[in-house]
């Protein structure tokens, strides 16, 4: 074979380059294109996944939290200590629960007050999402120390 100036050069291997360079950013823009048509798409009732869920973990999250603080109180735990453990057992349950059903369920910003001595104020803010939505709400509930 015979050697050209053409073979010879970087200038054509660096004009290779940036082809595939603009061929890869073309492609990324058609991709992103794609996806924000998909935005006007009309809304499916199949996809209601993190409004059913969030229904469902307001429905259970002050009765599980007041179980899981009794049981660690009657283990011989200190109310706000039992409270504490027991919001976070139940945040670690709901966290591998939504990891099952393919959504995200975060309690976050968990502050607990004693009110009285029978009562301790749980707020926080319970945060679901899915891959297409996300949704917030604060949650804010009482847990009742029952005396021993």
């Amino acid at each position: 074979m015979r050697a050209t100036t053409l073979t010879a050069s970087n200038g054509a291997q660096m004009l290779l380059a940036t082809g595939v360079v603009l061929l890869m950013s073309l492609l990324s823009m058609a991709i992103f294109g794609v996806k924000v048509a998909g935005l006007t798409l009309p809304h499916e009732a199949a996809s209601d996944d993190v409004i059913d869920t969030t229904g469902q973990v307001l429905e259970v999250v002050q009765p599980l939290s007041q179980a899981r603080m009794d049981l660690w109180m009657d283990s011989g735990l200190a109310p706000m200590e039992a409270a504490q453990l027991g919001i976070d057992t139940v945040h670690d349950d709901l966290l591998h629960h939504g990891e099952i059903r393919g959504v995200e369920i975060k309690l976050t910003d968990i502050v607990l007050s004693e009110i009285d001595a029978s009562t301790i104020q749980v707020v926080a803010e319970l945060g679901v999402s899915d891959g297409e939505a996300m949704l917030t709400y604060d949650v804010a509930f009482t847990l009742n120390v029952q005396s021993s």
